[in-house]
C-alpha cells in the first residue's frame, strides 16, 4: 500500500495539486472535498493487488481539485464560489464542467501514451518485482483494456457511459413515481445484465456502490457523460490555442495544460454559464464531436481495428 501512496501521490503533484493547501487520504468511495480555496482535500482507495484503482482515482479528484484551487480568490465566501458559511464548497460552475477536469486528467494525461512513457519508470521503482517482466506496451495496453465491469469508477472508457445512462434511466422512471426504491435492484440488475452482460452478485457491487443516492445527489449521474463530452472538447481547445502543447506533455510539462485550464475555466468560478465558457474557449457550445473522435481514435489503434463504432 505504501508504494501505492506514494506514486499516485507523486502525480497528483505533478499535475499541480497544492498539498501547502490539500491533502490526500483514504476512503471507501473516492471524493474530493473544499472547505475553502485554502483547504481542498482529496481521498482515494486502495486494493492490495490492483493499481488502478488507487491511481485513477487519484488522478480523477485531483482534476476537481485543481478547479478547486484555481478558482479566483477574490470569489471566496460570494455565490460565485458558493463556499459561504455553512455550505459546501463548489467553486466550479456546473457538476458537469467539474466532472470535466477530473475525466480529462484522469484519461486523456492519465491513461495516455505520452504519459505513461514518461512514468512508467518510476512506477517500475516502485514495483520492481510485479513489474519485471511487462513493457510500457503492455502496461499502456493493459490500464486502457476495455472490459465490462460491476463498479463505476473502475470502467473503461467506452463501457463507462453504459453507467451512467443506467444511473440516469433509473433516476428519471423514480422521479417520475414508475420506479419504486424497492424496484431498483431487480432493475439495475437486470440492465447491467442486458446491456453489459455481467451477473450482479450483490447489492454492493451493483445498485449500492456509490453514495451519492444516499447523501441526496438525485439527477446528477448525467453530469459524467456530459463531463466527458466537454473534456475532450477542452483538450482539444487546449492542443490547439497552446504552442508546443504534444511537445510539453511528453516531457512531463503539465502546467500549459494547467495554465489553459486555469484561464478558460478555472478562474471563473460561476461567473459564466457553463456554455459561455465552452463558447468562450472553444468557439462552441457543448459540442460530443471531440468525444466520439477521440475515442474513435483512440481505440481503434489500441485494438488496432479499422473502424470503431461509436454514437
Amino acid at each position: 500500500m505504501e508504494q501505492q501512496q506514494q506514486f499516485v501521490l507523486e502525480m497528483a503533484q505533478a499535475f499541480g495539486y497544492d498539498l501547502d493547501h490539500g491533502r490526500l487520504d483514504t476512503t471507501v468511495h473516492p471524493f474530493e472535498i473544499s472547505f475553502t480555496r485554502d483547504d481542498v482535500r482529496i481521498t482515494t482507495r486502495y486494493k492490495s493487488n490492483y493499481l488502478p484503482a488507487a491511481l485513477f482515482g487519484t488522478l480523477h479528484e485531483t482534476g476537481h481539485a485543481l478547479y478547486e484551487q484555481g478558482v479566483d480568490a477574490a470569489y471566496t465566501r460570494t455565490p460565485l464560489a458558493t463556499d459561504l458559511p455553512g455550505m459546501y464548497a463548489v467553486g466550479g460552475v456546473s457538476f458537469g464542467a467539474h466532472e470535466s477536469q477530473s475525466r480529462l486528467w484522469e484519461n486523456h494525461i492519465g491513461r495516455s501514451r505520452s504519459f505513461w512513457d514518461l512514468h512508467y519508470p518510476a512506477l517500475r521503482k516502485h514495483f520492481p518485482r510485479q513489474l519485471a517482466d511487462i513493457d510500457v506496451d503492455d502496461f499502456h495496453r493493459a490500464v486502457n483494456r476495455v472490459q465490462p465491469n460491476l463498479i463505476r469508477v473502475e470502467a473503461d472508457e467506452l463501457t463507462y457511459d453504459f453507467h451512467i445512462i443506467l444511473r440516469t434511466e433509473i433516476e428519471r422512471d423514480h422521479i417520475a413515481g414508475t420506479l419504486a426504491v424497492g424496484e431498483l435492484p431487480e432493475r439495475w440488475n437486470a440492465a447491467m445484465k442486458a446491456d453489459l452482460g455481467l451477473d450482479v452478485p450483490n447489492d454492493s457491487l451493483g445498485v449500492l456502490q456509490d453514495t451519492h443516492w444516499s447523501t441526496g445527489q438525485i439527477g446528477t449521474f448525467c453530469n459524467y457523460t456530459i463531463g466527458n463530452v466537454m473534456a475532450a472538447q477542452l483538450f482539444d481547445a487546449a492542443r490547439a490555442q497552446e504552442p508546443g502543447f504534444d511537445a510539453a506533455l511528453a516531457a512531463g510539462d503539465y502546467g500549459p495544460l494547467r495554465r489553459w485550464l486555469h484561464d478558460s475555466i478555472h478562474q471563473h468560478g460561476r461567473r459564466f454559464f457553463r456554455d459561455e465558457l465552452l463558447v468562450q474557449s472553444t468557439g462552441r457550445s457543448l459540442d460530443p464531436e471531440p468525444y466520439v473522435a477521440y475515442l474513435t481514435g483512440k481505440y481503434t489503434a489500441l485494438y488496432q481495428l479499422e473502424t470503431l463504432a461509436v454514437s
